[in-house]
């Protein structure tokens, strides 16, 4: 990737024009401290009027959708931006996980059956869905081998999730009146795993800076008493997946890691029109309703997200010492208001979209590896 151009306005941009507070502020945060690093100016939250004509790199909140967004932006490629870039709105989702029920089942348009044929051996068990009438059978052939996990495939940070263990059930949630417009949007059905670790793998590339990670992510119980994204503890080198590899790692991140692999190939492969400069992917690792161990990508993000801190912190400690191999970071959420801890970051506190209190920091630590 060519080296972020020294004329360039970093600049953060909410796509969303109804983003909670904390999604908006965190964004603006991570965008003057990517400025600051890359030693460019901050240009604020993205203007139309403000900063037509200029060279821009942006930090959008969400995976950019559609040539006319990207042109309006001034985005042509992944230099020009931290995050992604895709042609059509499911393919930053969760539905491109998984297959159809069958050939006959109706999909978005630019639905590439390719993509899940390459994945098919990294993710686990599950359909997606975008049709009520393919509810039903979807959810009979997947809950004969065990309970599954509806999952909204725009939903995030493990939201509007629930767990179905059996027909009954199922066809319960199929009379709420809401039902058919959730299916026709998309739904993921998918094998549920219980003693769950959810792995995050992925890839930052940022000017002349190539970053490689793998960590592992956290809940935490939000102001309602739901579990939710809590953090990421991450392990991050200079360089690509191979140097990653290089080091001592556990044979479950190994895994994780050429499972993350297939899919981002997969992505390339299967949608060619898609770009992205921030790679995440999430691999669940846990037991099935079998007793056996399985391992699955779970979904990418190719935007701003919960572990995004923890790169920018990364990247901020592998600039301050360029010979430096491998750093910890962790990026941290809570709806607990509380001090924050010696050496943290903080990144946002404020109002969350659904409480009063929200916490966001940044710890690192050198690798002792």
């Amino acid at each position: 990737m060519t080296p972020t151009n020294s004329r360039k306005l970093v600049v953060a941009h909410s796509v969303r024009p109804d983003a909670p507070q904390h999604e908006v502020q965190t964004n603006r945060a991570l965008a003057r401290w990517l400025a600051q690093i890359l030693g460019l100016k901050f240009g604020g939250r993205y203007d139309p009027q403000q900063h037509r004509g200029h060279d821009l790199y942006l930090l959008p909140t969400q995976t950019l959708v559609g040539p006319a967004a990207a042109r309006q932006l001034g985005v042509k490629g992944p230099e020009d931006l931290w995050g992604g870039y895709v042609e059509h709105d499911f393919i930053c989702t969760k539905a491109i996980s998984h297959g159809l029920l069958n050939h006959l089942a109706p999909a978005p348009k630019g639905w590439a059956p390719l993509f899940s044929e390459r994945v098919r051996n990294v993710v686990l068990d599950g359909l997606s869905v975008f049709s009520l009438d393919d509810a039903r059978p979807a959810a009979e052939h997947l809950l004969y081998s065990g309970p599954i996990r509806l999952k909204p495939i725009h939903a995030c940070a493990g939201r509007g999730q629930e767990v179905i263990r059996s027909l009954d059930q199922f066809d319960e949630m199929l009379a709420l009146p809401e039902i058919k417009n959730l299916f026709t949007e998309g739904v993921v059905l998918e094998q549920d795993l219980d003693q769950v670790i959810t792995h995050s793998v992925g890839q930052s590339f940022i000017g002349d800076k190539v970053l490689s990670y793998c960590g592992e992510q956290y809940l935490t119980t939000d102001a309602h008493g739901e579990d939710v994204y809590g953090g990421s503890d991450l392990l991050v080198v200079q360089g690509d997946y191979r140097d990653l590899l290089r080091l001592d790692l556990p044979e479950d991140v190994r895994l994780a890691i050429r499972q993350a692999q297939v899919f981002d190939s997969a992505a390339d492969e299967a949608y060619p029109g898609f770009y992205a400069s921030r790679r995440n992917y999430d691999i669940a690792q846990g037991v099935a309703s079998d007793g056996k161990r399985r391992s699955g990508v779970l979904e990418q993000s190719w935007r701003m997200g919960g572990a995004s801190s923890a790169e920018v912190a990364a990247l901020q400690s592998f600039v301050n010492d360029p010979a430096m191999r491998a750093i910890r970071v962790s990026s941290v959420e809570t709806y607990i208001d509380q001090a924050l801890p010696a050496d943290a970051i903080e990144v946002y506190r404020g109002p969350a979209q659904d409480s009063d209190f929200l916490l966001k920091y940044v710890t690192v630590k050198s690798y002792d590896g």
